[in-house]
């Protein structure tokens, strides 16, 4: 992928927006390299030493780094049956770990520079537990203080708010879930075959996603003018949502909080007034009946509902103000695709509020300040 064109808007009117759509080819050249015959092969990187003996994993970073690191928590633990933690590294450092051998620290962020995941970086090597770094950047000092380092594929990106280097770190959590299931034996071949297969093939998925984008955009000037809202899922949805309500936020300037759907009833019900819009994640078949019944408890408040669903969900999700859906796929694949149409929306919602998408007020690439 040639360099000059990520630095143009081409045909865009901002960079964002470009960049979102890169995910079309992002997603899967990320995946290319490294899954054969449906098997994850991290061989050629040349972390087995310190990947395969962990018996406990750290999983650290900040902002759209964390979420990515959530979703790979859930993945790590399914599959491989390793004990994870997911930080934020701001807090990590207020921990008392109990640091043992067989650990492993993964930190993820975007610039390989950010000064709070280098601070939980040198405090894990400080007691002797190794660190694998996950990065978009060759040259950056996180790369050179690893024992490892692992340089994502999406190209520079440029817009404050962060895309498709989110996919490509999702991207990396299900590389290292896959290869420590296929190598430690803690999950069905076969099944592992079958993720891995999904994944090679999401491209045509993704297709769907955006051709709900005129649809996304309606919907985003319908909402223009709140100021207030909900990001809600569970389990994998969760972790989505937290990285939905953090986009709109950052471009939009909305006030947007991120909870478990099951939460709602422990406080933030009260807060819901009439047209006030929640954005929910139901994407996973085994939690659907349980959100849908939260949800219409938001109904009954007078709140609305923007439901992201999978294709199979719809009928559950029928009564909803608005209904987006995302193609049939394994449900521990559905981040990739339902993290989409949320950065569809906060673009539009910015864009339609005014902001300067590309540069949101008091933001920077890459934060550099503890």
């Amino acid at each position: 992928m040639s360099q000059l064109p990520e630095y143009e808007k081409g045909i865009y009117n901002h960079i964002m927006i470009k960049e979102i759509h890169q995910q079309e080819k992002t997603i899967s050249l990320e995946l290319a390299d490294y899954i054969k015959d449906g098997l994850a092969d991290l061989s050629s990187l040349g972390i087995d030493d310190i990947l395969l003996s962990a018996e406990k994993i750290y999983l650290i970073g900040c902002g759209t780094a964390y979420h990515a690191g959530l979703v790979g928590r859930t993945l790590i633990e399914k599959l491989a049956g390793i004990p994870v933690e997911s930080d934020i590294a701001s807090e990590f450092g207020y921990r008392h770990i109990p640091w043992r051998k067989n650990q492993l620290m993964v930190v993820i962020s975007q610039s390989g520079e950010t000064s709070d995941t280098l601070m939980a970086l040198r405090e894990a090597k400080k007691h002797g537990v190794p660190v694998l770094a996950i990065t978009n950047a060759q040259d950056c000092t996180m790369n050179r203080e690893a024992d490892r380092f692992m340089v994502i594929k999406p190209g520079p990106e440029l817009a404050i708010a962060s895309t498709k280097a989110y996919t490509s770190q999702l991207v990396v959590m299900y590389l290292l879930a896959l290869y420590l299931a296929d190598k430690k034996g803690t999950y069905d071949k076969a099944e592992l075959k079958e993720i891995g297969h999904e994944l090679m093939g999401i491209d045509a998925a993704i297709e769907k996603v955006f051709a709900q984008e005129e649809k996304i955009m309606n919907i985003a000037w319908r909402y223009r003018h709140i100021e207030d809202t909900f990001y809600l899922g569970r389990g994998l949805d969760a972790a989505v949502a937290m990285e939905g309500a953090l986009k709109l936020k950052e471009t939009s300037y909305i006030h947007s909080e991120a909870y478990a759907t099951g939460e709602l009833k422990h406080g933030p019900i009260a807060v819901i007034t009439p047209g006030m819009p929640a954005v929910a994640l139901v994407t996973q078949e085994k939690t659907a009946d349980k959100s849908i019944a939260n949800l219409q408890e938001i109904r009954k408040n007078g709140g609305h509902i923007i439901a992201v669903c999978s294709e199979k969900l719809v009928s559950l999700c029928g009564e909803f103000e608005e209904i987006i859906t995302i193609p049939n796929v394994n449900s521990d694949i559905t981040p990739l695709l339902s993290v989409l149409p949320l950065q569809l929306f906060a673009y539009y919602m910015a864009v339609f509020r005014g902001n300067d998408v590309d540069k949101p007020r008091g933001l920077t690439k890459s934060v550099q300040v503890e």
